[in-house]
């Protein structure tokens, strides 16, 4: 092909003329990519193990001490801050005398993101006094889990909790059997609703679908998710979201007994993990841990790592590596990779490496007898890039060092339900922290908020700019933590418009005590 046209192509095109070279040349010229064959594995490996990126702070935090003033402070309970759940109406609610039709929704995304359209369905039923039909979970492109419903949540409860709310049903009747996922898959169809605006008010449902409703007695709406706004909603539609989201949707039984076994073990766990004895700074600090954990969501998965343009440690061959994945799934819309590593970091935009997220916890007062459970999807950089955090905390835990495969086998291979694990265990832990920004820290920030427990914000602006400073020491370091975190630990924040109200549950879903 003549370069200047090749150069004129859009990536797509460019990506198919590639697929197309690399698999048609090497049969018609065998020697082609015999350079590539010799070369050294090293030379193409997907990164470079990295070295501690923070050298001088991991010294200082491997050498820490810590009062046991800050102890108690950490490891206390939060403060009651004057608000309750209230997530019940004023007044008893009652059913519509009729129902007007049958609402069906079909939720992407991962656990939280199902959550989230799970509460605005129920909402949207409400509004058209309408029969919502069980939401149906689509396969989720990223992990192929194909969970139902039923497969994460308690289908009974959900009903019984808001049997005087809404009208659910498990399926459509026999009448309505034909409107399935395949067949709104398969052409136009009249009942389906696909022009849903984001963030749509309850007068366009009104205006939209209820006619819909009104001629054919059913109507599916899909796409689903981020379709119902959070303002000028009536207080009574707001809990009622509320408590879809904190009282309706409880897990089925086999992911709760798998947390609590998950949570007895982290609380009553001897100092002995895998054989090997880890020594505790004092007993008094032993003691002041005794039974309490705290939950580490580590986001740090390749694609969080691609999208951020952020350099973390791995060398050229991280770099290069990153830039492809990058090129492969976004064709370069990227915004952040037109900015330096040096303004990422000064703006926060980075997420925390394993490293970085170790220090932190170090310099908050966590000492090396933390229990510390590891609740995240594949790592990027696996065992070695967790390998510092783990000399700072050896405590720490995950799932699959904590129960058996057998215990596992009912979750493993599905992403929602070990979620879902992870979900529960975050919940009854004694302190929560995630290490980025995203739907399961937002979640649980929430939920941790509602139930007034202590949740850690990284303060990632901050945090950037002094793990940019390469001349600072421990003791600075740690000062300027501490300073930087002490309003940042579960404090109640007023949700402001346009603010979701599953990140920020007062005062839609709190009362002032």
């Amino acid at each position: 092909m003549n370069l200047h046209i090749f150069t004129q192509l859009n990536p797509s095109q460019k990506s198919a003329f590639a697929v197309v070279f690399v698999i048609l040349l090497p049969p018609f010229f065998p020697n082609l990519f015999e350079p590539l064959n010799r070369a050294s594995p090293s030379m193409f490996s997907e990164w470079n193990a990295p070295r501690p990126m923070h050298v001088t702070l991991l010294e200082g935090a491997l050498q820490r001490q810590t009062s046991v003033e800050l102890q108690t402070s950490l490891w206390s309970p939060l403060a009651f801050q004057g608000w309750k759940p209230c997530a019940d109406r004023p007044h008893p609610p009652s059913l519509p005398e009729k129902s007007r039709g049958y609402i069906q929704v079909f939720l992407d995304g991962g656990l939280n993101q199902q959550k989230m359209g799970i509460c605005d369905a129920v909402a949207v039923a409400k509004i058209l006094n309408a029969t919502l039909v069980i939401p149906h979970f689509e396969v989720n492109p990223v992990w192929q889990d194909s969970s139902s419903f039923a497969d994460i949540f308690d289908v009974d409860h959900f009903i019984d909790v808001l049997r005087d709310e809404v009208s659910i049903v498990k399926d459509l009747p026999s009448d309505y059997s034909w409107s399935t996922r395949e067949y709104y898959g398969t052409g136009i169809r009249a009942t389906r609703i696909k022009t849903a605006p984001v963030q749509a008010t309850a007068d366009w449902y009104i205006e939209n679908v209820l006619p819909v409703l009104q001629s054919y007695g059913i109507a599916a709406i899909a796409p689903f998710s981020h379709r119902l706004t959070f303002n000028n909603l009536p207080s009574d539609i707001q809990r009622l979201r509320c408590k879809v989201n904190f009282e309706a949707l409880i897990f089925v039984s086999h992911i709760r007994e798998l947390g609590k076994a998950i949570v007895h073990r982290l609380c009553h766990a001897s100092s002995i993990k895998q054989g090997k004895k880890y020594p505790l700074e004092t007993d008094k600090f032993g003691k002041q841990q005794s039974g309490k954990y705290v939950v580490l969501h580590l986001r740090f998965d390749k694609d969080m790592a691609a999208h951020s343009a952020c350099d973390f440690g791995g060398g050229k061959a991280e770099k290069l590596a990153l830039a492809k994945y990058r090129q492969v799934l976004w064709q370069g819309r990227v915004l952040n990779s037109q900015y330096t590593d040096e303004e990422l970091r000064n703006q926060g935009r980075c997420p925390l490496t394993p490293e970085e997220i170790g220090l932190l916890l170090a310099a908050l007062g966590f000492n090396n007898s933390t229990r510390l459970y590891l609740a995240s999807h594949k790592v990027y950089g696996g065992e070695a890039r967790l390998a510092t955090l783990s000399k700072l905390f050896p405590l720490m835990e995950d799932k699959k060092s904590l129960v058996s495969t057998e215990e596992l086998a009912k979750v493993t291979g599905k992403a929602s339900l070990l979620a879902a694990v992870d979900y529960y265990v975050s919940m009854h832990s004694d302190i929560f922290i995630s290490a980025s920004p995203g739907n399961m820290h937002n979640a649980l920030a929430a939920h941790r908020a509602y139930m007034n427990l202590k949740t850690i914000r990284p303060n990632m602006g901050l945090l950037g700019q002094l793990f940019q400073n390469k001349s600072i020491d421990w003791s600075e370091f740690q000062r300027a933590v501490l300073d930087g975190h002490k309003n940042r630990q579960g404090q109640i924040r007023l949700r402001k418009e346009k603010q979701s109200i599953y990140t920020y549950p007062a005062p839609d879903c709190m009362c002032r005590a």
